[in-house]
C-alpha cells in the first residue's frame, strides 16, 4: 500500500473502533479550552517523541492517572517522590527527560495562568505567529519542545491549519467550532 497523503486519509480504511481513528474524529485538530488538557496535549506530543503515535495513544489513559489527570497546579507541585513514581510506572513513558519537562511545563505554566489568566489566553495572545516564530517561542518558554512537537502541538489544538484535508468529513466539524487557524 502506498503511503497516505494525509492523516485523514490514512483513518479512512481504519475500523471506527481503531484508536488512530477515534483521535482524528474526535480529538484532532479541536479546539481545546482547558489549560489542563492544553497541558496533557502537549505531554503527550513531548512524549511521542521517537515514538509512535500509537504507542502515545495506547498509553493515553496511563498518562492522565500517573499525571494526576493533567491537573497543571498538582503537577506543578511534583517532587523527587513523584519523580521516582513516574519512572516506575511501566504504563508510561519512564524518559526521566520527558518527566522532568512535563513538571518544569506545568510549572511555567501555572507562570503563564497568573500572568495571562490561562494557558490558552496565552496562545491567543501570541496567534497567529508563522510556524518559525512559535517553535522560537516554544522552546524559550518550554522545556523539550523542538520544531516537530510545537507544529502537532498546534495542530492538534486547532492553532494550526492542516491537521484535516478539506474533503475530511471531521474537518467540516472542526471548522463549525471556529478553530484559532481560522481567525
Amino acid at each position: 500500500m502506498e503511503k497516505p497523503n494525509s492523516y485523514c486519509e490514512y483513518v479512512a480504511s481504519l475500523d471506527n473502533d481503531n484508536i488512530h481513528r477515534i483521535y482524528h474524529d474526535t480529538q484532532y485538530g479541536f479546539p481545546i479550552e482547558s489549560d489542563d488538557e492544553l497541558f496533557c496535549r502537549l505531554t503527550l506530543e513531548i512524549n511521542q517523541a521517537g515514538l509512535s503515535w500509537t504507542t502515545i495513544l495506547n498509553k493515553q489513559d496511563n498518562f492522565r492517572k500517573a499525571y494526576s489527570n493533567f491537573n497543571i497546579e498538582v503537577v506543578a507541585k511534583y517532587d523527587n517522590v513523584d519523580i521516582t513514581r513516574l519512572l516506575s510506572n511501566p504504563g508510561i513513558i519512564r524518559n526521566r527527560l520527558k518527566i522532568n519537562a512535563a513538571i518544569n511545563n506545568a510549572r511555567k505554566i501555572v507562570e503563564l495562568k497568573n500572568t495571562f489568566g490561562s494557558f490558552r489566553k496565552w496562545l491567543d495572545k501570541n496567534h497567529p505567529l508563522t510556524i518559525e516564530q512559535w517553535v522560537r517561542l516554544f522552546k524559550m518558554t518550554f522545556k523539550f519542545t523542538g520544531g516537530e512537537i510545537t507544529k502537532e502541538f498546534l495542530l492538534s489544538t486547532g492553532y494550526l491549519r492542516g491537521a484535516h484535508v478539506e474533503g475530511c468529513y471531521t474537518y467540516n466539524i472542526i471548522n463549525e467550532k471556529k478553530p484559532m487557524w481560522l481567525k
